[in-house]
């Protein structure tokens, strides 16, 4: 929807001569050049996945591209890649924020600035925002720009993950907005700023020119389309784009009932310790197309590096009601058009230097979209979401190999897990928070370039949320450290179970840790991997969750908490084996309503026992699972018995 003078008017209720007039060209032309735009971004990501060096980008994807308007047209993002899209709210942003303390009349053909500060930017210091500005004639016509984690940035961590960090300073090295590129030529200072700041340089530097690559593919594809079509119709392109995502958005706003909802969630505690635990409160008021999310209710910042930035909050408002009400259409800045954000500054959504140190930044903003969630969930009816695993429970190694650094990338802790159910059916088990979408790393991948083993990655039965619709299940994954190593272990939502059920479902399980050192569980001696069964767990030292302190199993009725950061830095001998079980996702409906065949399969499928079948579902089932899983059998006339009591 645009406002000429004012006046809400639909793009389809233009006629040929006012959307000409309004946009550089027809409907057919703005059409492809909008596809195109698309093409382009994922274009650039394409060319990166496949050339990058380090793990973290080739591995994971944990980097974006968009292109976006001139500062003529107040820089208008019309595109995002299919990426990481904690990424999306913060890039149009921080693209301005960027161009304008540099200097907009300074920028070159030719020129590639950078800048990685999160208050500017958004996210961490370890995620730079490169910048290409696209020129014709001498104006700025648009600008394709990546952001792309690097491997390190310095700072007191390795690779950076850890939320122990307690001020900017040792996040690591921070680059105001300067160039990388001057008219194509490397600028040696700023390189040279980076390489004798951070580790891994060997890997740092063919990825940033891996990346200066991909941004000239960029722009020589949007300088196709301007030779072709002219720089105002490109321009022009862009604009639609966010025109019409804006009026997709308003659309979606309007059919959620008018009225003031509350949601709230919490992160267990900061790295400090275990004292303060941290509220994130949501309130929601809709009214006709216009919808504002406030968090004035949000506690202060966090003493150490789990706070988020406000661009951060942007983000997780802005896709979390994406999720929610208009899934289908492109995300461009227009989605924001009918979205008001209000945070003080100073909270752990909104933090400020230098105290409020911002590094997983994602642990804070999670819990925004899931409070938005839940305070959405009744007003939403059928069409609600159930939670998910809630933390990445982020897990950082590093160590020494044959005389070679090595470090872990996001790849050996709880990074993957469950979703919560929807109308549409039962959620799956393995993907990552909805606030990232990035790649699971292959197994080989990681065992290539570390000293770890992955043992196992598997589902936990009885862990997922009960419904018509059942959340995912919880994964298990264990993995064994071949040498010694230091470890920074982050998982910040243990103590209540993040994966709420919605519609009438039942809650998921918690999440916990635990550590077996060599001498608890030798992999070499029992011949075994590490058993499931509850009993070994005596046999571990807690990392993260809520568990009876004597069988450290998890308990979340009577259990004790066991912080996270209780050893802020876990130091292990070859041998040591970490274990770590997402949270289960949240169900939706009636579990009565799911039909006892769905409930077999499910028992036949490892995701429940059959006595939690019975127990959850009123579904009596019997035979041997494991031995002869064609033999299951419903017991029809105990299952209706069942039913009918509960």
């Amino acid at each position: 929807m645009i406002y000429p003078d004012q006046n809400p008017v639909r793009l389809r209720d233009l006629d040929d001569a006012a959307f000409v007039e309004r946009y550089g060209g027809d409907r057919f032309t703005m059409s492809v050049l909008s596809s195109r735009i698309h093409y382009i971004v994922q274009h650039m990501c394409t060319g990166l996945l496949n050339t990058a060096f380090s793990g973290i980008l080739r591995d994971w994807y944990d980097f974006a591209a968009t292109v976006s308007g001139p500062p003529a047209d107040d820089y208008p993002m019309g595109s995002v890649s299919n990426s990481l899209a904690v990424f999306f709210g913060t890039m149009a942003d921080g693209l301005r924020n960027a161009v304008e303390e540099y200097g907009r009349d300074r920028l070159k053909q030719g020129d590639l600035l950078i800048c990685n500060d999160p208050y500017r930017t958004g996210t961490h210091v370890n995620d730079i925002l490169f910048i290409r500005p696209v020129l014709h004639d001498g104006e700025i016509v648009s600008f394709v720009t990546m952001r792309a984690h690097q491997l390190d940035m310095g700072g007191v961590v390795p690779a950076g993950f850890s939320a122990t960090k307690r001020n900017v300073y040792e996040s690591g090295l921070v680059l105001a907005p300067q160039l990388l590129y001057d008219e194509d030529r490397p600028v040696d200072s700023t390189f040279n700023t980076i390489l004798d700041n951070a580790r891994f340089g060997a890997l740092l530097l063919p990825d940033l020119k891996t990346i200066h690559q991909n941004l000239c593919l960029g722009e020589q594809l949007i300088g196709e389309s301007i030779d072709r079509y002219g720089p105002a119709a490109v321009r022009g392109s862009i604009r639609y784009s966010c025109d019409a995502s804006a009026e997709a958005m308003a659309h979606a706003i309007a059919q959620l009932p008018d009225g003031v909802f509350d949601g709230e969630e919490h992160i267990d505690c900061d790295g400090v310790g275990d004292d303060i635990e941290y509220r994130v409160h949501v309130t929601v008021r809709k009214q006709s197309e216009n919808v504002e999310v406030d968090l004035s209710g949000t506690s202060p910042q966090a003493r150490t590096s789990i706070n988020a930035t406000m661009l951060d909050t942007k983000t997780a408002v802005g896709v979390g009601l994406k999720y929610l009400l208009d899934p289908a259409s492109p995300f461009t800045s227009g989605t924001y058009r009918y979205i008001d954000v209000v945070i003080p500054p100073g909270t752990i959504g909104s933090a400020v230097p230098p105290d409020g140190p911002v590094f997983l930044y994602w642990e804070a903003t999670m819990p925004i979209m899931m409070a938005i969630f839940r305070a959405l969930s009744e007003a939403l009816g059928v069409d609600a979401i159930g939670g998910d695993y809630g933390t990445l429970a982020l897990h950082n190694a590093n160590g020494v190999r044959n005389g070679v650094p090595w470090v872990t990338t996001a790849q050996c802790g709880g990074e993957h897990g469950p979703w919560g159910a929807t109308r549409h059916g039962d959620a799956d088990s393995y993907e990552v928070i909805y606030m990232a979408n990035n790649l699971d790393p292959a197994t080989e991948a990681i065992e290539a370039d570390i000293p770890v083993v992955v043992l196992r990655k598997e589902y936990a039965p009885d862990t997922a949320g009960e419904g018509t619709h059942r959340g995912g299940a919880a994964v298990v994954k264990d993995t064994l450290w071949l040498s010694a190593a230091e470890h920074w272990s982050s998982a910040l939502r243990t103590k209540r179970a993040s994966g709420f059920g919605v519609n009438g479902g039942r809650d998921g399980s918690a999440a916990a840790t635990w550590l077996f050192d060599k001498e608890s569980f030798d992999v070499a001696e029992e011949k075994d991997l590490l058993p499931v069964d509850p009993s070994i767990y005596a046999r571990s030292i807690p990392v993260a969750g809520v568990l009876n302190p004597e069988t450290k199993d998890r308990d979340l009725e009577g259990g004790q908490y066991f912080y996270f950061a209780s050893n802020p830095i876990w130091y292990t001998k070859p041998g040591a084996q970490f274990r770590y079980q997402t949270a289960g996702g949240g169900g939706w409906g009636d579990p009565l309503g799911r039909s006892p065949q769905r409930v077999l399969l499910d028992v036949r499928d490892e995701y429940l026992t059959i006595e939690a079948a019975a127990e959850r579902y009123g579904v009596v089932i019997t035979g041997d699972p494991v031995r002869h899983p064609e033999k299951l059998r419903i017991d029809k006339e105990a299952t209706a018995q069942r039913r009918a009591a509960t």
